[in-house]
């Protein structure tokens, strides 16, 4: 697993190994190739937010590619500590927050740390075929935590199926990679 392209191209990211089971999944990095190929130029300059982190692999190559900001959020200490640690190996501690929280219990933590005009991009990559992501999703819509047009890249198994709109989002795309489905909302 690897930072494809950007600041930080080529950086080898730690991965998950046993230990972590099935609580980390990392994205691929086929499908994170094709994902920013599809968001381009919204990556840079964007203040994200990484949502189930993982190794953090999202937060971190929309870094590389020049967003200004990322928040990554997990609830798992060991995984929050593997983040840190691949953060550091990138070199974005700077522009890099990390958060150890259970999304379940809703987003609230997030208020204070909403940029002004609110968060441009959002990864959202929970546990495949749960319940998790449908009511994260919609606390995303109903928040306030988006921007104009700001995007959210919803992560889950290829099977699972997702409505066209969310409160004020409308999913523009979406994408199967192997087992990994992805749908793209935009906020109108």
């Amino acid at each position: 697993m690897r930072i494809i392209s950007g600041s930080a191209r080529g950086r080898k990211l730690l991965a998950p190994g046993q230990r972590f089971g099935d609580a980390v999944r990392p994205t691929s990095d086929r499908a994170r190739e094709a994902i920013f190929s599809i968001l381009a130029a919204k990556v840079a300059g964007a203040r994200v937010v990484d949502l189930f982190a993982g190794t953090g692999a999202l937060g971190l190559e929309a870094l590389s590619r020049g967003a200004v900001s990322a928040v990554f959020v997990d609830a798992q200490r060991s995984v929050v500590d593997l983040i840190e640690k691949n953060i550091a190996l990138c070199g974005f501690g700077e522009r890099a927050t990390v958060l150890q929280k259970d999304l379940a219990r809703g987003l609230a933590f997030l208020a204070p740390l909403k940029p002004v005009g609110g968060f441009d991009l959002v990864f959202l990559d929970p546990p495949y075929s749960g319940t998790l992501a449908q009511r994260v999703l919609a606390s995303l819509a109903e928040g306030n935590f988006l921007g104009a047009e700001g995007i959210v890249v919803l992560e889950d198994a290829a099977a699972a199926q997702y409505p066209q709109t969310v409160g004020p989002l409308t999913c523009f795309d979406q994408r199967r990679y192997g087992e990994a489905g992805f749908w793209l909302y935009q906020h109108t």
